[in-house]
């Protein structure tokens, strides 16, 4: 009978499952899958796939440290070997190596984690003031006559900001308040920077920008001076500091946070040159069409007046009473001949009663007038008649003589 052994009752493993064990034991520790480690770059290498392999190592260790490509991607600096780092990942197991190492997510200098605990106290106590309030914030204006801009007169940031500027809205007048933006003398240069173009240039915006850089670059913005000096100015303030991943204390207090300079830059003219002249053209069209009516008014207001006019002048009163003076001449002239025409029917009518009563009528009908000759007295008796007297006798076609031959 073989001798029992502790050894035979002992669990076996293959290296894989023990290997994969460990790992599983790793994984499931959350204190070592969110962690920083501090330490130096050693043995950087950075092959044609875009990840990168380093190890860190201090005075009594090393640890072997992968950073894939979408993350390296994100980098705002390249490590260099002797580097000094804080990185941030996750504690596994590389199964085919058999090694344990570190999956980095995210990497820093030395000494911005510090910086960041600095922020993020800053961020906190300012934020309990109300500076970063949304209530706090004021819209920009849509037709900025004047823009200030507070950066360096040396960096690339200014000269995008005045290309941008220029190519946008021409017209925009810019105050430049130069100022270092980075180094212990920037913060109080800052600050008097965006007092002195507040007080003196009275800007309708002003851009607070500088190109993009580390946390220790771009300190100067989360100093608490400069926040505080952002929100106080009298203009609204756009925020250009840095990078779109960067943010600064002074983004959280300005008016509007833009994520590159050239961005503050177009943000503070959403108007351009082709929107002025589009606005102009339809305000030309309101105005010729008010005009328009404006004068249509007046032309019927003025021939209503002209009316009026005629109608009150001296000359359409002539012009009435000569109508009138020709309507009562025409009435007069027909009344006229009326009352010729009754007077010619009463003189027909007493010329027909004369001819009826005249002796030349009686004389028509046969009868005759007798007169002495000798004194021309009409004879109306036979006693006013002797024999031999001579007679005139008239009858209706002449007179002829006669004489008395005997008396009957």
């Amino acid at each position: 009978m073989e001798p029992w052994s502790l050894f035979d009752v002992a669990p076996r493993w293959t290296v894989t499952d023990l290997t994969r064990y460990l790992r599983h034991l790793l994984e499931s520790d959350d204190s070592l899958q969110g962690l920083w480690v501090q330490g130096e770059v050693s043995n950087l290498s950075r092959p044609s796939s875009g990840h990168v392999y380093f190890t860190l190592k201090d005075a009594g260790a090393q640890l072997r440290c992968v950073m894939w490509r979408s993350d390296a991607a994100r980098l705002r600096f390249l490590p260099q070997d002797g580097m000094g780092v804080e990185a941030h990942g996750r504690i596994s197991v590389y199964e085919a190596g058999g090694q344990y190492q570190l999956y980095v997510d995210a990497l820093r200098p030395l000494g911005e984690g510090a910086l960041y605990q600095e922020f993020l106290r800053l961020k906190s106590l300012l934020e309990a003031e109300g500076l970063f309030d949304a209530e706090r914030k004021r819209p920009l204006p849509e037709r900025p006559r004047r823009i200030g801009i507070v950066t360096s007169p040396t960096g690339a940031a200014l000269r995008d900001m005045l290309n941008t500027l220029r190519r946008r809205n021409p017209l925009v007048e810019v105050v430049l308040a130069p100022t270092p933006v980075q180094g212990e003398e920037a913060p109080p240069a800052l600050v008097e920077a965006l007092e002195r173009l507040n007080r003196l240039a009275a800007p309708d915006v002003i851009l607070l920008a500088r190109g993009g850089g580390s946390i220790e670059d771009l300190w100067a913005f989360n100093d608490e001076r400069v926040v505080r000096a952002v929100a106080a100015s009298a203009a609204p303030v756009v925020s250009g500091v840095g990078h779109e991943t960067d943010f600064t204390l002074v983004d959280f207090a300005a008016d509007l946070r833009a994520p590159t300079p050239t961005a503050a830059a177009e943000l503070a003219t959403p108007l351009t040159l082709q929107d002025f002249w589009a606005d102009l053209s339809a305000i030309q069209g309101r105005l010729q069409t008010r005009m328009s009516a404006l004068f249509e008014r007046q032309r019927v207001r003025l021939e209503n007046a002209a009316d009026r006019l005629r109608f009150f002048s001296p000359l359409r009163r002539l012009q009435t009473e000569r109508q009138r003076l020709d309507e009562a001449a025409r009435r007069l002239a027909a009344a006229q001949a009326h009352r010729l025409q009754l007077a010619a029917a009463r003189l027909g009518g007493l010329a027909n009663r004369l001819q009826a009563l005249s002796p030349l009528g009686v004389l028509e009908r046969g009868y005759a007038l007798v007169t002495r000759r000798r004194d021309g007295r009409l004879v109306t008796s036979r006693a006013q008649a002797t024999v031999g007297e001579a007679l005139a006798v008239r009858v209706r076609d002449g007179t002829f003589a006669a004489r008395v031959s005997e008396e009957e």
